[in-house]
């Protein structure tokens, strides 16, 4: 059973500015702890056999100045590989933008880890993106990193479950309707959006996750 109100509140969210290789950058920021040594925690995101675990089966050339290809989902290029405390990438996503994924870990005061997770997107291309479509793609991609993190979660508690078929769970599906919900004054008080906009954004997002969703929760 997952926690959905605990996993949901152990996630610190913002909207940022993060500059990436072309210039100025708008970023998403997820923060969260793990009970879990560093070692741990920066194993189950650089080892491939951990990674296919929770996460996705990954190929290619996995070192600084090499690229990867996560099945099903994103690849790129390895920019930085700092041990135990940095991972930074290109994140491309079929033929989509090219953004970067900043991933930094530091020791907590328990034996714990804390995870920073930084996603940045080219800012002429996702304040356009916002202004022409709405803050509802924004909420959609909140959310899953949301999932993707709660995932790293299980698997460092030792839970065994098939990371290409669990988001379709009634409990994912639960988690992630939350999720763009916690994200909605999030992103509104980033960019300003009215109380209307932003709830058309949140339900936007719950239907990417969960179609069948009728009704908040």
């Amino acid at each position: 059973m997952i926690d959905i109100v605990n996993q949901i509140n152990a996630t610190h969210r913002e909207i940022g500015d993060h500059a990436v290789a072309t210039g100025e950058g708008r970023s998403l920021l997820l923060r969260r702890t793990y009970d879990a040594p560093i070692e741990d925690v920066w194993s189950a995101c650089t080892e491939p056999d951990r990674i296919s675990r929770w996460l996705a089966p990954i190929d290619g050339d996995l070192r600084p100045g090499g690229t990867f290809q996560l099945k099903g989902n994103a690849g790129g290029e390895i920019l930085r590989c700092e041990e135990p405390r940095l991972i930074k990438v290109t994140w491309v996503l079929g033929e989509g933008m090219v953004t970067e994924l900043e991933v930094r870990l530091a020791p907590g005061d328990d034996g714990d880890t804390v995870l920073e997770l930084e996603h940045a997107t080219p800012a002429e291309i996702l304040d356009e993106l916002v202004r022409t479509y709405g803050p509802g793609g924004t909420i959609g991609v909140g959310g899953g990193w949301d999932l993707t993190l709660l995932g790293l979660d299980l698997f460092l508690r030792g839970t065994e479950f098939d990371p290409a078929t669990w988001e379709d769970t009634a409990e994912a599906k639960e988690f992630a309707t939350q999720s763009c919900h916690a994200w909605g004054p999030v992103i509104q008080a980033a960019w300003g959006t009215s109380d209307d906009d932003i709830a058309a954004a949140i339900a936007f997002g719950v239907q990417h996750f969960a179609p069948e969703t009728t009704e908040d929760p």
